[in-house]
C-alpha cells in the first residue's frame, strides 16, 4: 500500500473501533457521564464525527451539506461532546457513518500533497496538506478511542479493541482482581518509600 492507503486504513480501523464501543449497551450507559468533566461514549462518537467533517471537508473546500448546530458560534460549550435527550443513538451513528463517507470521498479525490486551510487554527499554521490532516485525524480518533476504551471497561468490564483481542492478557475475573491488588500494593509501597525519604530529608 502507498502512504495514503496506509493512513486511510488506520483511520477506518480506528473509526470502526470507536463506534463498536456502543455495541450491546443500553441507552443510559452509552450516554451517562463517567468522568468529572462529563466524558461519555455517545459524546465521543458525536465529537469525532463532527470534527472529521470539518477537517476532511471544510478544510479542503468540500463542506458537507449538513448543519451541525452544536458547532455554531452561539452553541453551548461542549455541546458536541454529549447527546441531548431528543438526539437518538441512531442519529449519531448515522452522523458518524455520513462523516466517514464524506471524508473518504475527500481522501479518494485528493493527493496527499493537496493544500487545505484550517480556519480555526492560528494564522501562521493554517495552511496544511491532506497528508498532515490525515495524520491529525488518525491521532484525534485514536485519542478519543482511548477514552472510550476506559469508559467501556468502567461500564461493563469489556476491554480491548474487540472480543478476544490478542493484545490483552487472558485472565479470569479473579486473576484480574489479584493483578489489580498487586499493582495497588506496589503503588502504596512506592508512595510509602517516597514519604519516608522525604521525612528523612526534612530531618537533616
Amino acid at each position: 500500500m502507498d502512504d495514503k492507503a496506509i493512513l486511510h486504513s488506520y483511520l477506518r480501523t480506528r473509526r470502526a473501533n470507536l463506534l463498536a464501543k456502543l455495541d450491546g449497551l443500553d441507552e443510559y450507559d452509552v450516554r451517562r457521564p463517567l468522568t468529572p468533566t462529563g466524558t461519555n461514549l455517545i459524546g465521543l462518537v458525536k465529537h469525532v464525527a463532527s470534527v472529521e467533517l470539518g477537517y476532511l471537508g471544510e478544510v479542503f473546500g468540500r463542506p458537507a451539506p449538513m448543519d451541525l448546530p452544536w458547532l455554531d458560534e452561539n452553541a453551548e460549550p461542549d455541546a458536541d461532546l454529549w447527546a441531548a435527550a431528543d438526539e437518538t443513538r441512531e442519529q449519531i451513528i448515522e452522523l458518524h457513518q455520513f462523516s466517514a463517507a464524506h471524508s473518504d470521498a475527500t481522501i479518494d479525490a485528493l493527493p496527499l500533497d493537496a493544500p487545505g486551510e484550517v480556519p480555526w487554527w492560528p494564522e501562521e499554521r493554517r495552511r496544511v496538506s491532506l497528508h498532515q490532516i490525515l495524520v491529525h485525524m488518525c491521532v484525534e480518533t485514536a485519542h478519543h478511542l482511548g477514552h472510550a476504551d476506559i469508559l467501556r471497561e468502567l461500564i461493563d468490564g469489556s476491554a480491548g479493541q474487540r472480543p478476544g483481542d490478542p493484545n490483552l492478557t487472558t485472565r479470569t475475573p479473579e486473576e484480574w482482581a489479584a493483578h489489580c491488588t498487586r499493582i495497588d500494593a506496589a503503588a502504596r509501597a512506592a508512595a510509602d518509600h517516597v514519604r519516608k525519604r522525604s521525612g528523612e530529608g526534612a530531618e537533616k
